[in-house]
């Protein structure tokens, strides 16, 4: 299969398999190792090997992961990669049902509890991360007054600084610069609201 840049996923079977608990983990996990074995997520994830499997599969079923090239000696693994740098749900691809409404909104909020989740982890362990990243470590709301197009022309400039940074630091860790590096987690939320 061909890597793709960013997967938009547009299909109801595809949101349904990337929207349960345990694939959504495992999908996460598997892009931030880029390439892992089933024991080693199962591991990760405190489940059977077994389940793990089973879950990677159906993801494959639905070309969100994919077999990856062996990274080590043990021709018994199986290696599995993300198919795709990353993947992207939009709203107006789910509105021509009850139903593809009603998935996209668990989702949604499958995703929202699961990041959350990790903030509050992070907050919870922040005391053990040390001084330098306690300062570095950010959390903000900004409440401003804008159109939906002006909105737009945010989150695009925010990806784009996103990926600039993201660029940055892969390169630089693949040149040797590895010394302080951790994965970050940065999520932004724009949506309109009244009072």
């Amino acid at each position: 299969m061909a890597h793709e840049e960013d997967r938009r996923i547009t299909d109801l079977g595809t949101l349904k398999a990337l929207a349960h608990p345990l694939r959504m983990r495992l999908y996460r996990l598997l892009f931030v190792a880029e390439a892992a074995t089933a024991s080693q997520l199962a591991e990760q994830v405190d489940e059977a090997v077994s389940l793990v499997s089973y879950h990677l599969r159906k993801l494959a079923e639905h070309g969100l992961v994919e077999e990856a090239e062996p990274r080590s000696a043990d021709g018994r693994e199986r290696w599995w990669q993300p198919s795709s740098d990353g993947v992207s749900i939009h709203g107006e691809d789910f509105r021509d049902a009850p139903e593809q409404v009603s998935a996209h909104l668990a989702a949604s909020r499958l995703f929202l509890d699961q990041r959350t989740e990790m903030h509050r982890t992070y907050l919870d362990e922040r005391a053990h991360w040390g001084p330098e990243w306690s300062q570095a470590a950010y959390d903000s709301e900004s409440l401003l007054r804008l159109t939906a197009g002006e909105l737009a022309d945010l989150k695009k400039d925010l990806r784009d600084l996103l990926k600039r940074y993201d660029e940055q630091g892969r390169a630089r860790e693949t040149a040797g610069d590895t010394a302080g590096r951790e994965h970050v987690a940065l999520h932004v939320y724009g949506f309109p609201f009244r009072v």
